[in-house]
């Protein structure tokens, strides 16, 4: 698959990690979260990787907050993460609003914006269920051209947000039952989709471009192609993302941060699991009234449900002491 992310840096081939240096500024960063800003630092104490052991026990707890940056740094530039046209896909497919814009109709010349719900066929195009009184659906008759903008975590900037640009197509009467199955299989409250009036949309991708926050875990900027991201596969782990965040943090927050401090380097106060994939697992963590965002990596690639918990547990068993 060629990808048109650019300017990047491969780390390396199993980790399928593209770095764009450009993008990542600490200034931003402790801007973000207010820490304070100490170029000169060495990051040779920083070095964390995949298989590398962590040199951080939950006794650590006098750490400077720059010392932390370092670390975080040095961590999230080498932690395995699905290639970036994978990832989008994924994480769109998880998706359920974002910002349709439109050229405007009544207002020639002008964007116009609206909040639309979403779901995604099996190509990956999204789909939307429009009433012809809507303002977005006159002005996608009159031209089809738009985009449909997404945040990742709409209340963090610093995190991913990914456009997509397409043409909004009717969707045919054979393919109309799948597409409704689709649709209110994330939205299955959505009665109105049978109302007279509404009707499906799929919006066919031309371009998709994305911008990742330094805060994320260093994806960068770039754009795939319509054709790229159809071939891209959804991670068949990230379906199991919401019981699986909702039970470790709810009945194992305290293992969870101590599988984030052996594992990736970096001391916390407390780690709460946002979402994961066959390659790792996204968390929320603190640090002395600081909070950022870590890419936990798996030792290995999760084969299924099952597997993931295997992973965790032999991550807690590895982060543990043994005693005697």
């Amino acid at each position: 698959m060629k990808s048109m992310v650019s300017p990047v840096t491969r780390v390396s081939l199993f980790c399928g990690l593209n770095i764009h240096k450009a993008s990542f500024s600490p200034l931003t960063f402790f801007n973000s979260y207010s820490l304070p800003f100490t170029p000169t630092l060495s990051l040779s104490m920083a070095a964390s990787s995949q298989s590398t052991p962590s040199t951080v026990s939950p006794g650590d707890v006098n750490i400077n907050k720059d010392d932390v940056f370092q670390l975080i740094q040095a961590h999230q530039e080498k932690a395995a993460r699905l290639p970036p046209v994978e990832e989008i896909r994924t994480v769109l497919d998880r998706s359920v609003r974002g910002m349709l814009s439109t050229f405007s109709k009544a207002h020639e010349g002008y964007p116009s914006g609206s909040l639309v719900d979403f779901a995604f066929d099996a190509d990956g195009y999204p789909i939307l269920a429009v009433s012809d009184l809507a303002v977005h659906a006159k002005d996608l008759t009159a031209n089809p051209k738009c985009s449909l903008l997404v945040a990742r975590d709409p209340e963090d900037r610093t995190d991913l947000v990914i456009t997509l640009h397409g043409d909004a197509i009717s969707v045919s009467e054979k393919d109309k039952e799948a597409v409704r199955a689709a649709y209110l299989a994330r939205h299955p409250n959505a009665f109105w989709v049978d109302f007279g009036d509404f009707h499906f949309l799929r919006i066919e991708p031309k371009v998709v471009r994305f911008v990742s926050g330094v805060a994320t875990a260093l994806l960068g900027s770039g754009e795939f192609t319509g054709d790229e991201f159809k071939a891209a596969k959804v991670d068949p782990i990230a379906q199991f993302s919401k019981p699986v965040a909702s039970h470790m943090n709810n009945d194992h927050a305290e293992d969870t941060k101590v599988i984030v401090q052996h594992w990736t380097s970096v001391p916390v106060d407390f780690a709460n699991i946002l979402d994961l994939d066959s390659l790792g697992f996204n968390v929320k963590a603190g640090y002395q009234g600081s909070t950022f965002k870590l890419r936990v990596p798996f030792p290995r690639r999760a084969a299924d449900r099952k597997d993931v918990k295997t992973l965790i547990v032999e991550m807690l068993h590895a982060a543990t002491p043994k005693v005697n």
